[in-house]
């Protein structure tokens, strides 16, 4: 599988704030924002329920990332995805860092990829402990 997700309530714009807000405790920023909604209504005037794209980086990880491998930057940010699902709850869902990587063959990746999910994983789990 190459992503982890979870259903989350409250609206869109809580679930991101608090998406955010967990990310941070683990030391990653939002370097992008992609609001795909937003753009399907402007480019094809398509209704669509809310769907962003984050791009989640923690500097220091994503450093020793490109000195391991330089190209590793296609791989980079880490997408986290909030969206409103067909039942009206949020879903946030991972880009499994470790599965991504795996994708390389470089096994010196490995490891800043097990700490990448890790932390990752303790985001979902503020989220869902409330």
């Amino acid at each position: 599988m190459y992503y982890f997700s979870s259903e989350i309530e409250g609206t869109p714009a809580q679930v991101e704030e608090k998406v955010v807000e967990a990310l941070k405790t683990e030391g990653f920023g939002v370097l992008t924002e992609i609001d795909v909604a937003a753009t399907l209504k402007a480019k094809l005037d398509l209704d669509k329920p809310p769907y962003k794209i984050l791009g989640a980086c923690n500097p220091q990880l994503a450093s020793g990332a490109l000195e391991r491998d330089p190209e590793i930057g296609a791989l980079l940010p880490c997408n986290v995805v909030v969206r409103e699902n067909e039942k009206g709850t949020i879903t946030v869902t991972f880009m499994d860092p470790q599965a991504v990587i795996g994708m390389t063959g470089n096994e010196e990746l490995a490891g800043l990829a097990g700490e990448v999910r890790s932390r990752l994983l303790r985001v979902q789990d503020a989220l869902t402990a409330g």
